[in-house]
């Protein structure tokens, strides 16, 4: 097993102590969607199991999860999962289409859909992704660190009640503004639903967690604040309190940076749309991971560097980076590419 250790700390010493804005020997890297279609080794397993199957089996779901610490020496390996698997527990049903995305088969619009929502032990609902987490951290024995993660709460409403993903979340809006007693009401059951699975995983060996809020960015500032961040906030200060830094992430969440920074997380995963060094201030005092635009991945590697550079100068050498791309590695991502790029900000960071 190869493993992140590069300098005089382990990739799990360096992602743990950038997190909680200590020193580390080097800028930490890792990539959300690592273990993907960018991988040989990925796509030769997806020929015979879909992606559920994958999730859901847990010597699977390790192999998969350590294929991107393998190939490419990064700090963290993030658990192979979808944000959609609490759904299994709350009695909805969904599929993952690879061309489409998570759809949901019968799409929350009423009431009585809310109010059938059920509760229960995430460790019945989904016990493989817990022993496939205890496999991994087994594996890699404190070498890189353990990413799990959750979806958050305006993201996984807007899948539930759209059925499908959406660009416009007309009828989350819809339900948001028309319908508050009922968003409330389902906010409320999937901050605790949500609650529960985090601390399953970091019961089971999860040494960080993210929570992805990837679509909350399609809100307005006043919305955000009153209908989702005080779940948000919810989450992550339970999740805090298992002792395990938190990580809160969203895209075209620019205006939404300072509200975000409200709701208490460690870090804050932040895109490419801002300057790194101005996403930092308007988030205080509090690690920054990212801010690598994905598709700068597909150009030639002097490119990479350059950008890369450029996203470390804006770091300036403080603590509490976490280089990463500013959303997930994209499907056609060369997966050189991203080994080279692990190896440009441990050598241009190295502080020994």
């Amino acid at each position: 097993m190869a493993v992140t250790h590069t300098g005089s700390m382990t990739g799990a010493e360096r992602m743990l102590a950038t997190a909680r804005l200590q020193p580390a020997d080097r800028t930490p890297i890792w990539f959300m969607r690592q273990a993907g279609r960018c991988l040989a080794g990925y796509r030769a397993l997806r020929e015979t199991y879909d992606i559920l199957t994958i999730t859901r089996t847990p010597e699977l779901c390790a192999r998969v999860t350590l294929m991107p610490v393998e190939e490419f020496g990064v700090d963290a390996a993030v658990m192979y999962a979808d944000i959609m698997l609490p759904l299994l527990g709350m009695g909805v049903p969904f599929s993952i289409d690879p061309g489409i995305g998570p759809l949901i088969h019968e799409p929350l619009r009423t009431e009585a859909d809310v109010a059938a929502l059920r509760l229960v032990d995430p460790r019945e609902a989904t016990p493989e992704l817990f022993e496939a987490i205890k496999l991994v951290r087994r594996e890699l024995d404190g070498k890189t660190a353990v990413v799990g993660f959750a979806g958050g709460p305006f993201t996984m409403a807007s899948y539930m009640i759209e059925g499908k993903p959406t660009k416009e979340f007309s009828r989350t809006k819809a339900m948001l503004h028309g319908e508050p007693e009922l968003w409330h009401r389902l906010m409320n059951t999937l901050t605790e639903v949500t609650i529960r699975y985090l601390r399953a995983q970091v019961d089971a060996g999860a040494q960080m967690v993210q929570l992805f809020d990837s679509w909350a960015g399609a809100l307005s500032v006043s919305a955000y604040e009153q209908m989702v961040l005080p779940y948000s906030r919810r989450i992550l200060e339970a999740a805090g309190q298992t002792g395990v830094p938190t990580i809160h992430f969203g895209t075209t969440t620019s205006h939404l940076l300072e509200a975000m920074a409200r709701c208490g997380s460690d870090v804050i995963s932040v895109d490419w749309r801002l300057p790194l060094d101005e996403a930092w201030r308007r988030i205080g005092d509090r690690g920054i991971q990212g801010n690598l635009d994905p598709g700068v991945m597909l150009a030639p590697f002097e490119v990479i560097a350059r950008e890369a550079r450029a996203i470390l100068e804006d770091a300036d050498g403080q603590p509490g980076h976490i280089f990463n791309l500013g959303h997930g590695v994209l499907p056609e991502t060369p997966s050189d590419n991203l080994k080279r790029l692990a190896e440009l900000v441990h050598e241009d960071t190295d502080r020994g």
